[in-house]
């Protein structure tokens, strides 16, 4: 087996909170609210809803699923859910050198099997920051197949290691359960989403399953082959791995801290499109209807994404013209305004047509380094508003305030809970260091049902 990954795993395995500098808690601590609350606003949505209903005909107990009601399922379960949930709406932060959504993914299986083990708040951030490293040095030297989103991939290896740290496992352990969660390896594509497939959001509940099942089964006895992770990485999900930077800067440099949020309920790549088009709507004040044309020029993976017609909610979060147009009419493309009824406003819809995306070769030449995009808003007085980007806001040049962060997950998880119970989670998650237990979280959860 790979040395790299056995001492990764020994790393996973040993290190302590006192190791992780005090500027890396308090940022994941950010992500970890700012996850929490995609996932109690990803709950709401009626596939999600009506799967958690189907599941609770069989369900176990041990971990909370942060819905209505808080409903006890097994750990597996209440991961899947909960990953499910938080890929549904398209606002999960990501990993911003290389692709991949680690906080969603590791998240729900450590909140899960934390709460199952009755880990202290400490341990649960130990393994989620952990973990977080491990989805992004595994990425760093894993070569996609063009199609596959990366959804349950190495982020599922590394949601398995954030798992069986919980679990006590030494090196070794941390290994074996990695190396057994390459069976589970998925192979979603990324077309499931401009098609508006919502199965692609079970890619994010498949990790928090794998991280309650896998160490599991490295607990049992079951065995895996010394070269699993080399394997399944280069030759069957991927197409081409290598470990050769696997440790660089381990211990020094914090993948967690090198992530993006989002503030757009839409798809990464096509933020920096928005961006412009707001600072030209700023410029130029228009009125939908006194709109000619939007012409966006930006790197390829953004370009694709110019379907005018997207069959539903979750396609219009890969749509460029649909979000550009939702800005350009309700002003916003936020959680709120990027919603269902979006997709049949008939200023949205008119105004989609006059969406015209194509791709700058000079820009796909830089990314996913830089991500440009250029947008000119031109009006039918002609008037027009050009403006670039090379990178969309939120990036390491231009980050958001963490009172920003600190408000979307507001109106998220009061669209769930109320203002004043979303006020409370805060508060709760902001100290959760000093968890005795995760279930405090879940009973604070529980303690809302009954208002």
């Amino acid at each position: 087996m790979g040395e790299r990954i056995e001492a990764l795993a020994q790393f996973v395995a040993t290190t302590q909170w006192k190791h992780v500098p005090q500027d890396v808690q308090h940022h994941a601590k950010l992500v970890l609210l700012d996850t929490l609350g995609v996932i109690l606003a990803g709950a709401e949505r009626p596939e999600v809803r009506q799967l958690r209903a189907r599941l609770a005909r069989t369900a176990g107990s041990g971990a909370t699923v942060y819905a209505r009601g808080w409903p006890i399922h097994d750990p597996r379960t209440a991961a899947l859910l909960n990953g499910v949930a938080g890929r549904s709406i398209e606002l999960c932060e990501g990993l911003r050198l290389v692709s991949g959504q680690a906080a969603m993914q590791v998240l729900p299986g450590v909140l899960a099997v934390g709460e199952y083990l009755a880990s202290s708040g400490r341990a649960m951030l130990e393994a989620f920051i952990l973990g977080y490293d491990v989805a992004a040095r595994l990425a760093g030297g894993f070569t996609p197949r063009p199609l596959a989103h990366q959804n349950g991939q190495v982020s599922l290896l590394a949601a398995a290691a954030a798992g069986a740290r919980l679990h006590g496992l030494d090196g070794p352990g941390v290994s074996r359960a990695m190396r057994i969660a390459t069976t589970l390896l998925l192979t979603p594509s990324y077309t499931n989403a401009v098609a508006g497939a919502t199965t692609l959001n079970l890619a994010g509940g498949m990790s928090g399953f794998a991280a309650a099942l896998a160490p599991e089964l490295a607990l049992a006895g079951f065995e895996a082959q010394d070269d699993a992770i080399e394997e399944a990485l280069g030759s069957l999900v991927g197409s081409g791995f290598t470990s050769d930077g696997l440790l660089d800067e381990l211990g020094a440099c914090w993948h967690i801290t090198r992530n993006y949020f989002r503030l757009y309920a839409c798809c990464n790549p096509i933020h920096p499109a928005l961006d412009c088009l707001q600072d030209a709507l700023a410029a130029l004040h228009p009125k939908p209807d006194e709109i000619a044309r939007i012409d966006v020029a930006t790197y390829r993976f953004a370009s694709v994404m110019r379907r005018c017609d997207p069959p539903n909610y979750f396609a219009s979060k890969y749509s460029l013209p649909h979000a550009a147009a939702t800005l350009a009419v309700r002003g916003s493309a936020g959680y709120a305004a990027l919603d269902d009824s979006a997709l049949h406003d008939p200023l949205i819809t008119e105004l989609r047509g006059r969406v015209h995306v194509t791709e700058d070769p000079a820009m796909s030449a830089v990314a996913p380094r830089s991500r440009p995009a250029r947008v000119t808003l031109s009006l039918k007085d002609g008037r027009r508003s050009t403006h670039t980007r090379n990178s969309h806001r939120g990036d390491f040049q231009d980050p958001f305030a963490e009172a920003e962060i600190r408000a979307k997950f507001q109106e998220l998880a009061s669209s769930a809970l109320g203002p004043r119970e979303a006020a409370q989670i805060e508060q709760a998650v902001d100290r959760c260091e000093h968890w005795e237990s995760v279930r405090e979280l879940s009973e604070l959860m529980r303690r809302f049902s009954r208002h």
